[in-house]
């Protein structure tokens, strides 16, 4: 398996886990019964379990784009440093915007952000060229 496959498999299961702790929040916050219902006033989350569904909204959204860079540089038998670093640090980005976005660390997040798309970017730069 290549480093970005490796990488892309590591940030597909930080996204598909992500929901675990606010969901708790919400049972916790809720009971049982609203959290899997549609309660017509709901109460409102903790600020860090709003900020991480924020977050792992912002992940899912994300994770299609580089997924799909990914998968297409692999289908073209494109790998190279470039893009197996740009993996690496888009996990890393992702992992940070996730925490900086849950505890409320705004530069940080948005830093993370941008490094984020950054990586995408050179992904997309290597598969175009």
């Amino acid at each position: 398996m290549t480093t970005e496959l490796k990488y892309l498999a590591l940030v597909t299961l930080l996204t598909g886990l992500t929901w675990l702790p606010y969901i708790l929040n919400t049972v916790m916050v809720r009971g049982l019964v609203d959290a899997v219902g549609y309660p017509e006033n709901p109460k409102p989350l903790a600020p860090w379990a709003r900020r991480m569904k924020a977050a792992h909204y912002n992940s899912v959204e994300n994770l299609v784009v580089f997924a799909t860079l990914v998968l297409i540089a692999h289908a073209a038998g494109i790998s190279n440093a470039a893009i197996a670093g740009s993996a690496t640090v888009y996990f890393w980005a992702r992992v940070v915007h996730l925490a900086a976005y849950t505890f409320g660390i705004p530069w940080v997040r948005t830093l993370a952000f941008a490094v984020g798309v950054g990586c995408q970017l050179c992904v997309a730069w290597h598969v175009l060229a």
